[in-house]
């Protein structure tokens, strides 16, 4: 059983995924945001990095025009940067 899959059993079907970025889910919110799918933005970025061989620039870019801001509705997932600066 993939993430997906647990995820869906555990807090309904209705969850929305970003997809290509299982590997940076970190988990789903619960209280106010409960049912969005939380990903590690910075584990998004190396995955793009690693695999579509984007920069690390040319990745966050990508990431904040085309993922990020974009809203699907209130089950849209929620992005963290878990880097400290």
């Amino acid at each position: 059983m993939d993430i997906r899959e647990k995820f869906a059993e555990h807090f309904g079907d209705d969850l929305l995924f970003a997809d290509s970025f299982d590997n940076a889910i970190i988990g789903v919110a619960v209280g106010n945001d409960s049912g969005r799918v939380v990903y590690d933005a910075k584990q998004m970025v190396d995955i793009l990095v690693r695999e579509e061989n984007f920069t690390e620039e040319t990745a966050w870019e990508f990431l904040e025009f085309n993922t990020f801001c974009a809203y699907v509705g209130e089950r849209t997932p929620i992005y963290v940067n878990l880097e400290k600066t």
